[in-house]
């Protein structure tokens, strides 16, 4: 069951890859035999729930594909970052608190400006959501209202930015327009390198206010033997390298190999 399974996915704590103290003695125990390793895991994982005040992660491998991140809404909008800039033909929903008339949805020009009431044209282009917010509330506020507050919702985003490295031909963020897939997204950074682990496309997100990740084969990807999952704006994808001994790379086989679902 284990070598059918293309793409598994865990919560990993939030500014590294996993535990660095999990990483660094599995990097030590490659040669070890199964068992010890097993016992290993569990302790390393039993620990760390205890270092975390006994907060539930679950380690999980399985064909299912990463949930939503933080910064899109259920209706599928991007709620973005607060460095998002945005772009042109994006949808905006701009809304004045207290004043229903001047609350509207309009999509950002070429020229990146918008036509709002009261106050005509706008630039909104590479603009923040807090920028275009407070740019709004001035303009309104010189002799048409007092201290109005403006709130701008991104309804439809046609720019976000995603982060590819490790072994793709061209690293660095991308922005990426509409829905974008991760063959897509590879594809944009020029592809995969020679040296590039197809089994080893790890694919990172904000979940809930935690990070959490997917290992994807890209082989069975390309021959649509499973689903080739959506990208998301903020998405940070890692590609191993091929014969890579990271002690991450030996964490995300070692799960599958062992069949275990483990919650920490």
């Amino acid at each position: 069951m284990a070598g059918s399974q293309s793409c598994k996915y865990f919560y990993a704590d939030k500014g590294d890859t996993m535990n660095l103290s999990l990483t660094s003695r599995l990097a030590g125990m490659r040669k070890a035999p199964v068992l010890m390793l097993v016992v290993c895991l569990l302790a390393l994982l039993l620990s760390a729930c205890a270092s975390s005040g006994g907060a539930a992660h679950t380690v999980a491998s399985g064909g299912g594909e990463l949930p939503p991140p933080d910064t899109t809404s259920a209706s599928g909008a991007y709620k973005g970052a607060s460095d998002y800039r945005v772009g042109s033909q994006d949808l905006l929903e701009v809304s004045v608190f207290g004043v229903e008339d001047l609350n509207k949805t309009v999509r950002v020009n070429s020229n990146g400006q918008v036509s709002l009431p009261l106050v005509g044209s706008v630039m909104a282009g590479g603009r923040t959501i807090p920028e275009l917010e407070k740019d709004i509330a001035a303009k309104l506020g010189q002799g048409y209202l007092q201290n109005p507050q403006v709130s701008v919702f991104v309804k439809e985003y046609t720019s976000q930015r995603v982060t590819l490295e490790g072994e793709v031909t061209k690293p660095g963020i991308y922005p990426i327009t509409g829905k974008t897939t991760l063959i897509q997204a590879v594809a944009i950074a020029g592809g995969l390198t020679d040296l590039a682990d197809l089994g080893g496309v790890v694919l990172f997100r904000e979940v809930d206010g935690k990070r959490m990740a997917a290992a994807y084969d890209m082989s069975a990807l390309r021959k649509g033997a499973v689903a080739d999952p959506q990208v998301y704006g903020d998405d940070v994808i890692v590609v191993e390298k091929n014969g890579s001994k990271s002690a991450f790379r030996e964490f995300i086989k070692a799960v599958p190999a062992l069949g275990y679902f483990m919650v920490f």
